[in-house]
Formats: C-alpha cells, sequence, structure tokens
C-alpha cells in the first residue's frame, strides 16, 4: 500500500495538480529506495541540509547516500508531517495521506 504526502512552499500547486492527488510518477528502476542508519542535519538561516548516510560495515566511517536541502519554512512543515505520520503509526499501526500546502 502506497501512502502520498505532499508538502509544498508553492502555493501554485495546491488542488488536484499536487502529487498527492495521484500525479506523481516514480520510476521504480531509476529511483531505489536507499535505507538510512546516519542523518546528518546542517540547519542556517537560508536552508536546512539533511545528508542521509549508510555505516560502512563494523567501522566507524559513513558514506553518503543521499544529499536533501530545503528552504527553513518547507523544513518545518516536513517536520510537522513526519511527526503526525509517526504519532499516527505508533497508534493505528499504519500512515495515512495528508496535503500540506
Amino acid at each position: 500500500m502506497v501512502y502520498n504526502i505532499f508538502v509544498s512552499e508553492d502555493k501554485k500547486n495546491s488542488g488536484s495538480a499536487s502529487p498527492a492527488s495521484g500525479q506523481l510518477a516514480i520510476n521504480l528502476d531509476t529511483t531505489p529506495i536507499l535505507y538510512t542508519n546516519n542523518i546528518l542535519i546542517t540547519a542556517g538561516e537560508d536552508g536546512v541540509v539533511f545528508d542521509f548516510c549508510q555505516r560502512v560495515g563494523n567501522t566507524p566511517q559513513a558514506r553518503v547516500v543521499a544529499r536533501i536541502g530545503m528552504s527553513p519554512a518547507h523544513a518545518k512543515k516536513f517536520l510537522m508531517v513526519l511527526k503526525d505520520q509517526l504519532d499516527n503509526n505508533s497508534k493505528t499501526g499504519q500512515t495515512g495521506s495528508r496535503t500540506v500546502n
């Protein structure tokens, strides 16, 4: 089962044109899911950068597998949606769908 969560800063992309309404296409052959067990977060007044990392074996080293940057406002919306999803998941055992514009 797939649940879509669309967090957008663009006020023009609300409503039926949003990916949450079924407009998002993901090619599973070219867009793999990358497992992460470490996240480094760098935040400043101009933006937030998430470095998603994987530990390298039994060493203290980690390699960055994805870097995601966003504005502070978008990061706050992302945090709110993530918290809601984790809270819902712990109560019901599944996640839901929500659009935040």
